[in-house]
């Protein structure tokens, strides 16, 4: 029941702030339509007592009344509809937004690796859709709330014993509840095999990935993987829908016994003469109108119930995505930076899992420096990249920006002062212009500076093959939208990266795994230019992560990691001298390309 009530009053509140007119308007007409039921109860009886006395002229008078009362018990609840599917609306987009500032806003992406995670934000998505029927709920139960009210003091002016009427309605709302708990603890059970089968139905719609759904002839074995997983979560489902229904059922039968001894105890007070015709008529009304108003507290109660689960989930996500802060957050980054960043004994544990990512690595990277990573597969290269990016947290451990615990310094000022090209770019259906300006979102409609990074990430073919330059729409959800290949579209996203003329910390992560040989080694050659030019001006360390080897001799420093640790570092050719894993792999890449 605290969720329903924390429910109730959470959703008025949306609606009051979304629109305070609409919200009192939709308010007014569902009371003033739920209202008229027993009212009209009442009038009815007046006039059935007035026609059997003889009084023609108070009966008419009593029939308009009941007229009015009957068109606005029909009417007024729909037209509140108008007000509250708007309201819904801006409802909607409120949790949308609060969806997308929890998953985007948060200081790092821990929380997007929990399965826990991914089910709330599952079942979220499609609940957020039943807000119509929430606020519909809500102003119905506000109505319903008077009109019970009002029942009430009726059936208590005709016999006592008939308050006890309201009190049947206890069993349906307590087996209603019960059902609604029983079906969300069902889509939480089912909400993995629904994000699966949902991903499946996204994979095999895809335009990206149809060429090699077709190569391997996976349209079939992706069918019966979504098939299965829709079958798992839809039994799961049933047999919930099935035990709620079957104790909804119970729970009105019982309330149904009730309202057949209210009719039969007023009948017989009617014929020993205690009460008229017109107070039968009324009992007979108000009884089927407790049976309604039963009938729809406990739909209305289930769709709040739903909701407030649905808004508790939200609480939960906020949970999940909070980031505990061990030590004060209260430094700003340097504007330059003057001996570089340094890692000290850091560990990194994926969340939900047990082994470490990254062990007891120390590291000093010092300001100005080109630096680069290497290491086989897996060796946690894009790992230690995204925790300099403060996307992580280490598990243990410490990272200092110029001698301050990164941990110190807010996220989003340490951001500011960063720029990467992720080895999983974005492919942003969006102008040509602003999918390489979104770099520098307060330079994103400035031609030049487009152009300009471009120019330094060897883009400048790309755009001369777009029809309208800059202005070209990319991407095939439009349908004039240009399609780019691989190459293409990791030539604009090393552009974005490039739009920061003065960052901290450059990081390229593969940058270059959809170009040929030839243009990597360009645009390496680029890199280092550009790396001298940041050391001069900001003292920046630009780092990328490569499995050419190649290319990452002319780094100033190599890192090189093997199994989450660091098992070398140092200039090309002091590696080279060594003669170890980095000369090893070197010289095997190396015969790869005689």
């Amino acid at each position: 029941m605290r969720t329903t009530l924390s429910g109730f009053w959470r959703l008025l509140a949306m609606a009051w702030r979304a629109d305070r007119r609409k919200t009192i308007a939709a308010t007014g007409l569902m009371v003033a339509g739920t209202v008229s039921g027993p009212l009209l109860a009442l009038v009815l009886g007046m006039m059935t007592d007035a026609v059997i006395s003889g009084q023609a002229g108070a009966a008419v008078w009593y029939g308009v009344a009941v007229a009015v009362l009957a068109i606005v018990s029909l009417t007024f609840a729909h037209f509140s509809y108008i007000f509250y599917q708007e309201l819904a609306e801006l409802a909607e987009l409120e949790v949308v937004r609060d969806l997308i500032l929890l998953t985007n806003g948060s200081e790092g992406i821990e929380h997007q690796e929990r399965a826990e995670y991914a089910d709330e934000l599952t079942v979220l998505h499609r609940e957020s859709r039943g807000l119509i029927g929430a606020l519909e709920s809500l102003f119905g139960m506000l109505g319903l709330s008077l009109a019970m009210i009002f029942t009430a003091i009726l059936l208590a002016g005709l016999n006592p014993i008939l308050l006890l009427l309201p009190l049947a309605a206890v069993p349906p709302l307590i087996c209603g509840r019960w059902a609604e708990s029983r079906i969300d603890r069902a889509k939480t059970e089912t909400a993995e095999p629904t994000r699966i089968a949902l991903n499946l139905f996204r994979l095999s719609t895809s335009a990206r990935f149809a060429g090699e759904l077709r190569v391997f002839r996976l349209r079939d074995e992706l069918r019966r993987r979504h098939q299965r997983e829709w079958e798992r979560a839809s039994r799961g489902l049933v047999r919930s829908y099935g035990a709620a229904s079957a104790v909804r059922t119970l729970g009105q039968v019982m309330f149904g016994l009730a309202y057949v001894g209210a009719v039969l105890l007023v009948v017989r007070e009617a014929i020993t003469g205690r009460s008229t015709i017109g107070d039968v008529v009324l009992v007979i009304v108000l009884a089927t109108q407790v049976n309604q108003q039963v009938t729809v507290a406990v739909t209305l109660l289930a769709n709040l119930q739903r909701m407030g689960s649905m808004l508790r989930r939200l609480d939960s996500v906020r949970k999940l995505v909070a980031v505990d802060h061990p030590v004060p957050v209260d430094q700003e980054p340097p504007a330059r930076l003057t001996t570089g960043i340094e890692l000290r004994d850091v560990d990194f544990t994926y969340p939900g899992t047990s082994e470490a990512v990254l062990s007891g690595v120390s590291l000093s990277l010092p300001a100005g420096a080109s630096v680069a990573i290497v290491g086989e597969n897996g060796a946690g290269k894009t790992t230690l990249v995204k925790l300099l990016c403060g996307l992580y947290r280490p598990t243990s451990g410490q990272i200092l920006v110029d001698g301050t615990d990164l941990r110190r310094i807010p996220a989003e000022s340490w951001r500011r002062y960063l720029s990467a090209a992720f080895q999983d770019f974005v492919r942003f259906e969006l102008l040509a212009g602003q999918v390489v300006g979104l770099g520098d979102v307060s330079r994103m409609g400035d031609d030049g500076a487009v152009i300009d990074a471009l120019d330094r990430a060897q883009g400048s073919d790309v755009l001369e093959r777009l029809e309208h330059g800059l202005r070209t729409q990319l991407g095939k959800s439009y349908t004039e939208g240009a399609e780019l290949s691989g190459g293409q579209w990791q030539k604009l996203a090393l552009g974005r990266a490039l739009m920061r003329e003065e960052p901290l910390l450059l990081v390229l992560d593969e940058p270059t795994s959809a170009l040929d040989p030839l243009a990597e080694d360009r645009l390496f050659e680029s890199y280092a230019r550009q790396a001298a030019q940041l050391r001069a001006s900001t003292g920046a360390i630009t780092l990328f992560v490569s499995h050419r080897f190649s290319t990452v001799r002319m780094a100033d420093l190599i890192i090189v990691l093997r199994d989450g640790r660091v098992v070398e570092a140092g200039s090309h050719d002091e590696l080279m001298r060594r003669g170890e894993l980095y000369a090893d792999l070197f010289s095997l890449q190396a015969q790869a390309y005689r």
